[in-house]
């Protein structure tokens, strides 16, 4: 998401290379871009006149640093700036209240509201809660089933609705069952409309009476731009929910609804559904979204991810294992399991500063995904003796580990070359040292070859 709309800010930014100061001649062309990129983005033309405004006023007449170009200077004011839109800071859910929590999940058939309360249930679950999910939704007979094997997949209790129950009697016996059973939050997965009506309208807020949520989230598509936002003016009208869950954030989106929905509704984007996997919901954090959008990176959500997955004992075992040059290809499997729960290169590269180039530029990731794939194929052929010495590796060997992976004995040859250059590799680095290193490099040395 978001790509298109990066792109031309970035380039933007360049075109102010060169000048000593922001003045408003050199600023009123990179604006008129920025105020066109925002509008093909979908972003409502409100939050876009606002937007600009506020960054000419920061600009203007501002010096500009020795040590910062003026592209530089003017990224860092439509980051700002691009922070305050999108809600200045992560706003968390309130799960103070005396538990059960009831947070009531709603917004238009489509949107991803029952797949998001899986999500969500999962990420609480996450966070040592005891969540409880009740099929609200009973226009659609899927939709009840659908949470069910939610709830199967990631052991979360559902409540027993049925075809035909009434909404209002539904939630008010959920709730009894959740404080029953001592559950500290129940999610609320309601019924939508392909369009809003005066129905569905009077159902919600039965519910919320009955219920007394303390959030109430409002999903919507972020593939939908400012459809999502004219959506959401007329939930919050009806309903005043507290807060906002964009799905689809993955794809290609043109990012209006990201842009304009906190700006518009004065609610704040709680969450990010990022992928198709119940794991791919993320707390929405602003500096972040706007630091991967202006291809500044997002180290901070980098390396939370790297904690979750990674078990931190592991990872010291090798790190001495390189230290000592003792790292194997069990070692190397290994690693390759941890850099799979990450997620795919492409998602890891976004996240890392300046990677853009890099991946438009002709880096062909879906290639050097396809050879991770067949380097763990062929290290899963091989026996526990041979992954921990590759040396005994004769020709026959070789050969049953191809036909085994699905490979050729050339892809097996090149993995093992690769392997001993990276063992070559570790030895020169332990004896040259780390002090040693950094002072070849400094002389204009290279790293050993790889």
């Amino acid at each position: 998401m978001f790509d298109a709309l990066s792109d031309k800010l970035t380039a933007t930014a360049k075109k102010l290379r060169g000048y000593g100061k922001i003045r408003e001649a050199n600023i009123e062309e990179a604006l008129r871009d920025v105020r066109l990129s925002l509008l093909e983005a979908d972003v409502h033309f409100r939050v876009v006149k606002e937007f600009t405004d506020a960054v000419k006023q920061r600009a203007l007449g501002q010096e500009v640093l020795e040590s910062v170009s003026p592209s530089q200077q003017f990224i860092k004011i439509v980051h700002d700036q691009l922070v305050e839109i999108l809600g200045g800071e992560n706003t968390e859910l309130d799960l103070k209240a005396r538990p059960p929590v009831p947070i009531m999940m709603v917004g238009l058939q489509g949107s991803g509201k029952t797949t998001t309360s899986g999500k969500l249930a999962l990420l609480l679950k996450s966070q040592r809660k005891r969540p409880f999910l009740v099929p609200a939704d009973l226009q659609r007979p899927a939709a009840i089933e659908q949470l069910k094997t939610l709830g199967r997949q990631i052991d979360v209790p559902v409540y027993p609705t049925e075809a035909g129950d009434k909404p209002v009697k539904v939630v008010k016996k959920a709730l009894k069952e959740a404080e029953l059973n001592g559950y500290d939050v129940v999610i609320f997965d309601t019924a939508g409309r392909l369009a809003i009506d005066e129905k569905l309208m009077k159902e919600l807020a039965s519910i919320k009476e009955e219920v007394d949520p303390v959030e109430i989230l409002f999903v919507a598509d972020a593939m939908t731009g400012q459809d999502a936002v004219k959506t959401a003016e007329a939930f919050n009208r009806e309903l005043e929910f507290t807060g906002v869950v964009l799905t689809k954030m993955e794809g290609d989106a043109r990012g209006g609804a990201a842009l304009s929905i906190k700006h518009i509704t004065g609610k704040p984007i709680k969450f990010a559904g990022m992928g198709e996997k119940l794991t791919d919901l993320q707390p929405f954090h602003p500096d972040r979204v706007a630091s991967r959008m202006l291809d500044m990176g997002d180290i901070v959500s980098l390396v939370e991810r790297a904690q979750e997955v990674v078990d931190v004992g592991q990872a010291e075992d090798m790190v001495q294992k390189f230290r000592t040059n003792t790292f194997t290809l069990d070692d190397f499997l290994q690693q390759l399991q941890m850099m799979k729960k990450l997620g795919s290169l492409e998602g890891i590269l976004k996240m890392i500063p300046g990677t853009k180039n890099l991946i438009k530029g002709g880096a062909d990731l879906a290639q050097a995904e396809s050879e991770l794939r067949k380097t763990e194929a062929i290290i899963r052929s091989m026996t526990r003796a041979e992954r921990r010495d590759p040396l005994i590796l004769n020709g026959s060997r070789r050969k049953r580990i191809a036909k085994g992976s699905g490979t050729e004995v050339a892809d097996v040859n090149r993995l093992m070359k690769n392997y001993q250059e990276m063992k070559k590799m570790m030895s020169r680095m332990q004896k040259m040292g780390m002090s040693g290193l950094m002072k070849n490099l400094m002389r204009g040395g290279k790293l050993p070859p790889m």
